[in-house]
């Protein structure tokens, strides 16, 4: 039996098998994020483990099991736990690859879409999102701005970013910190004042900032303010709030987007990734709970829930 929460749900913000993403795991290296190679990763990432074992604990989330053998078999999971905590649509933002995902929405384009994640600074980046959008039905790009080998503004991703606006997929683009405990704190590029200037550039661009924009949420709210191509995605615990020298709620971030750029730049998502945890539904609940005490009418809850996925990822006129 599906949850019946009184409207419909799309999800623009998962991952597929993140833990096991080559092609991430390529863009931290070209980045210069592990900078000690293995042995200093080992180190860094022991060290830390506390910090996600208490992390979990407080959530009450099990530990991550591997990814399945069979990627099939773990599609299927998904597809199956989607429709049991009663999300209509969600997202595959990274999956391993652009084909490698396309393969999962393939399995199950009943409930999945997926976007493309490739290296935005290796060649023919933007031909590969053509390819990717056109020929594999993929429905936007993610990137994650930490890992950039050049600015988000440099004039190497001008065809990237044309590709994009001229596709009419949005460009989902992750600022901030990068990971959880011990992970990237701030990138040579990518900054929020690049994001802008890259905004301003291309005014037909969609661009989705996730997180709320993890700790420039003020510069994010500025930056949507003054380009209505911008938009906000909610996903995540957002526990980065914990660490910002004011107070800082996530009733406070909705009550800032809200305000700052009204209900129809704003994007759900629960950014689920693994198993056993499965489908986040305390993320969905906590976020629904919230915009109701606010005293959000149903039509703005419907934009924020499921409207604006649909029009951002072309699935409603």
């Amino acid at each position: 039996m599906t949850v019946d929460r009184g409207l419909e749900i799309v999800d623009f913000h998962l991952h597929f098998r993140i833990g096991a993403d080559e092609t991430i795991h390529a863009c931290e290296e070209a980045a210069g994020m592990h900078p000690g190679g293995a042995h200093e990763r080992a180190v860094r990432s022991a060290a830390s483990a506390p910090y996600a074992t208490a992390w979990r604990q407080a959530w009450g989330f099990p530990d991550p099991e591997p990814p399945a053998p069979d990627w099939r078999d773990e599609a299927d999971r998904w597809a199956e736990e989607l429709r049991r905590v009663g999300v209509r649509k969600a997202v595959f933002v990274t999956g391993g690859g652009n084909d490698a995902v396309a393969d999962v929405v393939d399995r199950h384009p009943d409930l999945l879409l997926g976007f493309a994640h490739h290296d935005p600074y290796a060649p023919g980046a933007a031909a590969e999102l053509d390819r990717a959008v056109t020929e594999r039905g993929l429905r936007g790009l993610k990137l994650f701005a930490p890992l950039l080998r050049g600015p988000l503004d440099g004039e190497d991703l001008d065809s990237l970013w044309g590709a994009a606006q001229r596709l009419g997929v949005p460009v989902l683009i992750h600022i901030g910190h990068y990971g959880s405990a011990g992970g990237l704190t701030v990138g040579r590029y990518g900054g929020p004042d690049e994001l802008v200037r890259m905004a301003r550039r291309f005014p037909e661009l969609t661009v989705v900032v996730p997180h709320f924009g993890v700790q420039h949420v003020q510069d994010l709210l500025f930056a949507a303010w003054g380009c209505p191509n911008i938009h906000v995605d909610t996903s995540g615990s957002n526990q980065w709030v914990r660490w910002m020298p004011y107070r800082l709620t996530l009733e406070d971030l909705f009550r800032r987007c809200y305000e700052t750029i009204g209900p129809h730049r704003i994007v759900f998502g629960s950014d689920s990734s693994w198993f056993p945890r499965g489908y986040v539904t305390r993320y969905l609940d906590d976020q629904l709970r919230i915009c109701r005490e606010l005293g959000l009418p149903d039509d703005h809850l419907r934009a924020i829930f499921a409207g604006n996925a649909e029009r951002l990822l072309g699935l409603s006129d």
